[in-house]
């Protein structure tokens, strides 16, 4: 901020009363707070944030900023902060706040593995049922390490059915093209009571340059999947993904195009929304089976656990402390919603829907005392132009966080300003680097982080800035520059 109009602006104050102002948080106005006093100085900015908002050509009313010392009441900054904006991917700090207070960062998921009928020797004469409990993080090696534990209690062949239990979660009516008319983006998955590898596929093109083709292989590896590969062609590389239109269903991968030769080996994430939950998981399941030696011949169908079932193997997630670390880290956006969902599940019980989770963290954050009123939360990935939030009432939330036994999990699962996550490349040759836990924020037309500052002074400051703007994408210097500013002024 220029000294001479901050130095007016104080000396006009002190010479009307004397006394220290009240905190207010405005819509319209810039208020900010040196010492005792308060400075309301209409729409002055700290010329470096007046200064990108302008390069970026974002209107002052189109963002809201609180800084704040987490040990204190009063904001240094503030800017539209009772407004309600989008939040973007910030939202996953409410979202995981929550379940880390709620269900305590060693909370696990079980994965249960029954059986019906006769074992003699190594052969089930019946069926295994897997029965999913909603767990974010069960990979392929974690179903491969699954399987071995069912193979050691002697079962070697399957002669019933392979049943899939996944109602821990009701219906959920979930349309992956909803959001941006991007299905087949892995972010647009949605949750499952029995996820696996967050539901996608890593598609790897292999130029053969002698025999003039392009093989593809994938990951993971599906039993029953047809492979037609795209065509070579010997243009230049370019933009080599809108040469191919994909269409992977319960019984082929089509990529039908051109993919360039030039490009060499290239890897593509997929969400396949055109095969079914059952059909990902069980078409894994079975090969992973085979590959262990297991003989299993009938079919991967949809169930639940009958009485009489006996368990025989059990699968424990990694603890939740682990998996939001995850979440926030490089904002994965379909364990968020397994997250909001688990709540739900712990408070309401087995069949639950996404809008179950949602009332337990309203009400969660109703019993704390901070206020909901202007809170809305679709899914509680911040992935929805529904969902919107005060910058406000999230400098709220992280003001209590910051004084809660689950302080440590959260912060530590936030960004960290240039060195990882989606912070890992900016701001990187900046004093800040290294000094400040942040969660960004990210979809057409909104830019926001949420997170905390350890200033040069050696004080801590919450941070939120989000903006909401057709021309947001170029809001990212803004932001950096309040995390700058904060770091050197607070």
């Amino acid at each position: 901020m220029n000294e001479n109009r901050q130095e007016s602006c104080l000396i006009r104050l002190s010479r009307s009363d004397g006394k220290s102002g009240n905190i207010k948080y405005c819509s319209r106005f810039f208020y900010i707070f040196l010492g005792s006093s308060t400075i309301a100085c209409a729409r002055i900015l700290p010329d470096e944030i007046e200064n990108e908002l302008r390069r970026a050509g974002v209107a002052e009313e189109s963002v809201g900023i609180v800084v704040q010392p987490v040990d204190g009441q009063k904001p240094i900054l503030a800017l539209n902060a009772d407004i309600a904006f989008h939040p973007a991917s910030t939202m996953k700090v409410v979202t995981t706040y929550a379940a880390l207070e709620l269900l305590g960062p060693h909370y696990r998921w079980k994965t249960n593995a029954y059986v019906t009928g006769k074992l003699e020797e190594g052969v089930l004469h019946g069926d295994l049922i897997i029965k999913g409990s909603g767990d974010p993080s069960f990979s392929q090696k974690d179903l491969w390490l699954f399987v071995r534990e069912i193979q050691d209690s002697g079962i070697h062949e399957i002669r019933g059915n392979i049943v899939l239990d996944r109602t821990v979660f009701g219906k959920t009516g979930y349309d992956p093209a909803a959001f941006d008319d991007a299905p087949l983006k892995p972010y647009n998955a949605g949750p499952d009571g029995l996820l696996l590898n967050d539901r996608k596929v890593e598609i790897r093109f292999i130029p053969d340059i002698v025999r003039d083709k392009v093989n593809v292989a994938m990951e993971p590896r599906m039993n029953g999947i047809a492979i037609i590969p795209p065509v070579a062609a010997s243009s230049a590389c370019g933009n080599w993904q809108n040469g191919m239109d994909i269409h992977f269903d319960d019984r082929i991968a089509y990529f039908e195009g051109q993919y360039p030769l030039a490009c060499g080996e290239k890897t593509l994430s997929v969400h396949p929304y055109q095969m079914s939950d059952i059909r990902y998981f069980g078409s894994i399941f079975e090969k992973l089976w085979r590959e262990s030696g297991g003989v299993f011949n009938g079919h991967v169908i949809e169930g639940t656990v009958p009485p009489e079932a006996q368990i025989v193997a059990r699968w424990n997630s990694p603890a939740l402390g682990m998996i939001v670390n995850a979440v926030n880290k490089i904002s994965n956006n379909v364990r968020a919603r397994q997250l909001l969902l688990a709540l739900g599940v712990e408070f309401r019980g087995e069949g639950v829907t996404t809008e179950d989770g949602v009332d337990v963290v309203m009400k969660w954050l109703a019993e704390k005392g901070i206020g909901t009123d202007k809170v809305v939360i679709e899914n509680g990935s911040g992935l929805s132009r529904d969902e919107k939030i005060t910058p406000s009432t999230m400098a709220w939330i992280l003001r209590v966080a910051y004084e809660s036994p689950v302080m440590p999990e959260l912060v530590s699962s936030l960004p960290i300003v240039g060195r990882d996550g989606t912070m890992s490349k900016r701001l990187v040759n900046s004093e800040i680097a290294g000094k400040a836990h942040v969660k960004t924020g990210a979809i057409n037309d909104v830019r926001a982080i949420a997170g905390y500052v350890l200033a040069k002074s050696g004080r801590r400051y919450l941070v939120v800035c989000m903006v909401n703007h057709p021309d947001a994408g170029y809001a990212r210097p803004l932001l950096d520059s309040l995390l700058n500013w904060t770091y050197e002024k607070g």
